[in-house]
């Protein structure tokens, strides 16, 4: 089994827990408000809005994981996915700081080239994302999922 379908598997298995829980939660908000007493009817109430933003926030999370993949299956495709390998690595795995920070100048100015180019701004969010700058490596992606759907 590779590494990606153990991942995949993984992922359906915790949004079926998910699914699970929220729908236990339900049951206990239904029955919490079919109890007729007030404070019960009010806990109930509230309760019943946890498992519509449970799964409305597994909804958006796993869209917006499908809509990279298909961007990274295209950079990919186009040979413009970032190559990592030489890079010196922690013992933990990940890029050495001063290595990401390198890699992020050298995509920035390629973005600074060509601004209007979705993939350099997947670059940059993959660059962010090594440079451990998560919050900058979403608004990069969200730019780049953006400029690749007015294609």
């Amino acid at each position: 089994m590779t590494k990606t379908l153990r991942t995949q598997l993984l992922i359906a298995f915790m949004c079926l827990a998910l699914v699970a829980y929220l729908v236990l939660l339900g049951r206990v908000a239904i029955a919490m408000i079919g109890s007729g007493r007030a404070a019960a009817v009010g806990l109930g109430a509230a309760l019943l809005i946890m498992p519509v933003i449970g799964l409305w926030a597994m909804i958006a999370t796993l869209r917006d994981g499908f809509t990279h993949q298909r961007l990274a299956r295209l950079i990919a495709a186009d040979g413009m996915e970032l190559d990592t390998s030489a890079l010196p690595r922690r013992a933990s795995g990940r890029i050495e700081r001063d290595a990401a920070d390198a890699l992020f100048a050298t995509v920035r100015t390629e973005v600074q080239a060509d601004p209007d180019d979705w993939r350099r701004w997947y670059r940059l969010a993959r660059a962010y994302d090594y440079a451990g700058d998560r919050r900058r490596a979403r608004e990069a992606m969200k730019t780049a999922v953006t400029m690749q759907a007015r294609r």
